[in-house]
């Protein structure tokens, strides 16, 4: 007679056995029709899954996050029949949801192409209104495979081979058609929804072994409704108008090429943005106390081996091997070790803690070329990097500030807001679980003195500790991870960094890592993005251009660039030939914030008429008024509040 603890604490009683819908419809006949699936115990189920036992249960519907991932997983089962009705001989192999739809592979002669999917999409409407039931029944594992061989279907059968024995082998009927999966599903096809649409088609070799074969990948996105659809659709729209590569082409900022792989080549106008940034970081660090440092770049192999990062971080390091002296030495990948090695030169005394070691750090990461993406993902970056060596008792303060810092740092440069993971021990760590309680401790009670909210992260913590994840919301709704901060009892341990403390013992300091930006490279790719290219001007590698209507003002326009110039206003002069509309169109595509047009009229008055990026209005002021709006506009915002 199982009891079914319900999420209000209530308890229903059934006399035997009952499956999940039967209980949803004893509740009664709205959650009968909402209900999509169930947590049993914590565990997704499907509806049709029977209850032998006194359990919990939670409803699953098609507002919950649960669902999200269910429908494009059925979508995927929903794609896999359409594509096998439609181009008969073709092998199924695997189909997962993943972030923000599925894909499945298709083994077939001819690679499918874009052109395809009108059809396949309409297949897939009509079996999600079909509305076959999932239908799961559990098979004998050589009876599992023969039927796979038999339908001509290698590639599933291989897959039920390399399952291991233990392991169930079920399969999903959906009318006709027939899935190995494990599951859970929807009750029916129907519920996939209307709102879902094919991306993309892509090779993919079997099982990502090059040496296997190349198998077509067709991926679609699927959502709960239209709204949230569109919602994505556009999101994808403004994410290619916002792509940092070509908006970093129209404005020259930098370009990648194959005799660097991974590496950047950065342009005037991009290596002053890069500059801007640094310098204002640079100054927000100088004012928090920290002391910045460089270290080397290559760094013999021993001392990745006692720090434990040889182990874990070796496939992604660039090796030197010196043949003369027979050393290996690794390009750096990390900054960390290295600034133990500072902290370890002389006598530290418990009275120079906190002690705040930063690095504009150039790091070194081995990344496969697939993975590589304009300035985002690279093999060649740097880091706002530091260290802050402390003792047990000042992390919560320490933890404070850095927030506080990062807080200002982020509105400064356009987000506002943010969002805190907490990633605690990984599977795989240094350190004894003694250790790891003390850093998770003191890591949360950091977090509710600095009043952080955070998400758990479960087992992402780094291998030497745990650590705080700082999430941007971007202005079209992304999210992405550049702060950390990071709680560590291992490295100084290992690496034997100690100070005296005031009783004259020799003791071990915490070591907090922390980021603000990450990667500078992927930090500026961002705010490319951020911006659309639209600096406020502060940021604009190029803030302003004085451009001439005629050049009988071009003397005019050399007073008014030098005078912007003395102002702190980075100018550049346009007397060329063209036509005032068509040097606005150039500036405009180059991202220019500010033009700053002058005539015979603006000449004989001394005056000039500023027109901003994107706007068709322009406003004419007296020259020094302008330059000194200009200049007050161009201010970054740390140097506006010291005044």
């Amino acid at each position: 007679m199982p009891a079914i603890t319900l999420p209000d604490g209530s308890v229903r009683h059934f006399p035997a056995p009952v499956t999940g819908t039967a209980v949803a419809e004893a509740i009664g006949p709205g959650l009968a029709r909402a209900a999509l699936a169930m947590k049993l115990d914590g565990k997704l189920v499907d509806l049709a899954t029977e209850i032998t036992r006194d359990a919990s249960v939670v409803f699953v519907t098609r507002r919950d996050p649960d669902a999200l991932e269910l429908i494009r997983h059925d979508a995927a089962h929903v794609l896999a029949e359409a594509v096998q009705a439609l181009f008969p001989g073709t092998q199924v192999t695997i189909g997962p949801s993943i972030d923000n739809g599925f894909y499945y592979d298709f083994a077939r002669n001819e690679p499918f192409t874009p052109e395809d999917f009108p059809a396949i999409e309409a297949k897939m409407r009509e079996i999600v209104a079909r509305g076959a039931a999932f239908k799961r029944r559990v098979i004998d594992r050589d009876d599992a495979i023969r039927f796979f061989q038999d339908k001509g279907e290698k590639y599933k059968a291989e897959l039920i081979q390399d399952l291991p024995k233990t392991e169930a082998i079920s399969l999903y009927t959906q009318g006709d058609w027939v899935d190995l999966c494990r599951g859970p599903h929807l009750r029916t096809t129907a519920d996939v929804g209307p709102a879902f649409k094919l991306m993309k088609v892509a090779g993919a070799y079997w099982r990502g072994d090059h040496r296997n074969a190349m198998l077509s990948r067709i991926y679609g996105t699927a959502w709960r409704d239209q709204k949230e659809l569109d919602a994505y659709l556009h999101q994808l729209e403004e994410a290619e108008r916002r792509d940092h590569r070509r908006i970093g082409k129209e404005m020259d900022l930098f370009h990648i090429q194959e005799e660097a792989v991974g590496s950047i080549f950065w342009h005037p106008n991009g290596w002053r943005l890069y500059r801007i940034a640094e310098s204002y970081m640079r100054r927000r660090l100088d004012a928090a106390g920290y002391q910045e440092v460089r270290t080397p770049q290559l760094v013999d192999r021993a001392l990745w081996e006692a720090s434990g990062h040889w182990e874990k971080f070796r496939e992604h390091m660039f090796i030197a091997r010196v043949e003369d002296e027979d050393k290996v030495l690794a390009l750096k990948p990390m900054n960390c070790p290295c600034h133990v090695q500072i902290f370890r030169q002389g006598v530290r005394s418990y009275r120079e803690l906190p002690l705040r070691m930063a690095e504009f750090g150039a790091c070194h990461r081995y990344e496969p070329s697939g993975a590589l993406h304009g300035i985002m993902r690279v093999r060649a970056f740097t880091q706002d990097d530091a260290h802050i060596f402390c003792t047990e008792d000042q992390i919560a303060d320490e933890t404070v500030r850095f927030v506080a810092l990062l807080s200002s740092i982020y509105a400064d440069f356009g987000f506002p807001e943010f969002k805190v993971k907490f990633s605690d021990r990984p599977a795989v760590r240094a350190g004894e679980d003694a250790v790891w309680d003390r850093a998770e401790s003191a890591l949360r009670e950091a977090c509710a003195t600095a009043g952080v909210d955070y998400t758990l992260n479960p087992g992402e913590g780094a291998f030497y500790g745990p650590k705080l994840e700082f999430v941007l919301r971007d202005a079209i709704g992304r999210d992405w991870q550049c702060g950390t901060l990071q709680v560590d009892f291992v490295l100084p341990e290992r690496l034997d960094a100690e100070y005296t403390a005031a009783d004259g013992a020799r003791r071990r300091p915490v070591m907090l890592h922390r980021a603000i930006l990450g990667s500078f490279e992927r930090f500026l790719g961002i705010l490319i993005e951020q911006y659309a290219g639209r600096f406020p001007l502060w940021l604009a590698p190029v803030q302003a251009v004085v451009a001439t209507i005629v050049s009988d003002a071009d003397a005019y326009a050399g007073e008014v660039a030098a005078a912007l110039g003395r102002a702190g206003i980075m100018v550049v002069q346009d007397l060329g030939n063209q036509k005032i509309n068509a040097k606005v169109r150039t500036h405009s595509l180059a991202h220019v914030p500010v033009l700053v047009v002058v005539g015979r009229k603006e000449a004989e008055t001394r005056t000039v008429a500023l027109r901003r990026l994107g706007s068709q209005a322009q406003q004419v002021l007296p020259l020094d008024a302008a330059v000194a709006a200009l200049a007050t506009e161009a201010t970054p915002p740390d140097l506006i509040r010291s005044m």
